[in-house]
């Protein structure tokens, strides 16, 4: 017989298999996932590019913008650390591709897509080794030049700035990082610097647009079709940001900086981020539009 005033332990309940239960006991060893709660302010930072900067949703493997593989990122805190100069692929456009750090490739169908029927779907591969840029010919059906050679399939070959790709006859000019910071002779051939003086007003030279003189200071100006340039010139073969000109100790030197038509100086075309100088008897064109420019007092 039971004590009415004692506790009684019971036996423990039986559980109705056929009953919907609402919860279950709560096994001590296994880790169980909180849920979430509306009160909980969750931050999710998106993932920023250290090559070109560019800010890429959360989750993204690679950059939109130029295509880094985010597992093939530099070193270093991506949110801190400066823009990193890549070497670039300029087409006829004047467009730029960048290329990776490690393999690239161009081709029809690859990392760098060309629509041109001379181009084959997987035509050549460029790598970035330690400064140097190679090119690697994969057995494309009509054959990769450099500088006007053709070289030979699956030869690993080294090219530098300036350097003229041909993929079968679409052309490609690779731009090296920092070289546009370098001054190069004018392609001209002529060796000597500019050497008019400053006149009073500080210009070493004048740039005439639709007879308005702009003066070439000291420092840079930058030139183009769009109203936001220094140096503004409405013609339909200037593109928006064609160029700049450069005025330092050496005289005034100008840089095409990706222009679409190109800028050449005695016919001779600049390859894109060439500074070249540029002499009181050069003849400078953008595009089709002849650059009209004075030196000095004129």
């Amino acid at each position: 017989m039971n004590d009415p005033n004692k506790t009684q332990l019971g036996a423990p309940p039986v559980i109705d298999p056929n009953r919907t239960q609402l919860g279950s006991p709560i096994d001590p060893n296994r880790t169980v996932m909180g849920s979430p709660t509306f009160e909980a302010t969750v931050t999710i930072k998106p993932t920023q590019c250290p090559v070109c900067k560019t800010f890429n949703p959360p989750g993204m493997m690679f950059c939109t913008e130029c295509g880094l593989i985010f597992e093939m990122a530099l070193d270093g805190d991506a949110f801190g650390a400066p823009a990193v100069q890549v070497p670039v692929l300029v087409d006829p456009n004047g467009r730029e591709h960048q290329l990776r750090p490690g393999v690239t490739t161009i081709g029809r169908q690859a990392d760098i897509a060309v629509e041109d029927t001379r181009v084959s779907r997987s035509h050549a591969q460029f790598s970035w080794e330690s400064g140097q840029v190679f090119v690697t010919d994969v057995g494309s059906t009509n054959g990769t030049a450099v500088d006007g050679n053709r070289i030979a399939a699956q030869a690993k070959t080294a090219v530098s700035n300036g350097a003229k790709i041909s993929l079968g006859g679409f052309e490609l000019t690779l731009g090296m990082p920092g070289e546009a910071n370098k001054t190069m002779a004018a392609m001209s051939g002529k060796t000597a610097a500019l050497t008019a003086p400053p006149t009073a007003s500080g210009a070493v030279a004048w740039v005439i647009v639709d007879g308005e003189k702009k003066p070439l200071t000291p420092g840079t100006h930058t030139f183009g079709r769009k109203s936001d340039n220094d140096i503004q010139i409405p013609d339909p073969y200037v593109s928006g940001k064609h160029g700049e000109f450069h005025v330092d100790d050496n005289g005034v030197s100008i840089t095409d900086i990706g222009s679409t038509n190109g800028t050449f100086v005695n016919e001779a075309k600049l390859a894109v981020g060439q500074k070249s100088l540029i002499h009181p008897t050069d003849k400078v064109r953008l595009g089709q539009y002849e650059l009209n420019l004075k030196f000095g007092d004129s």
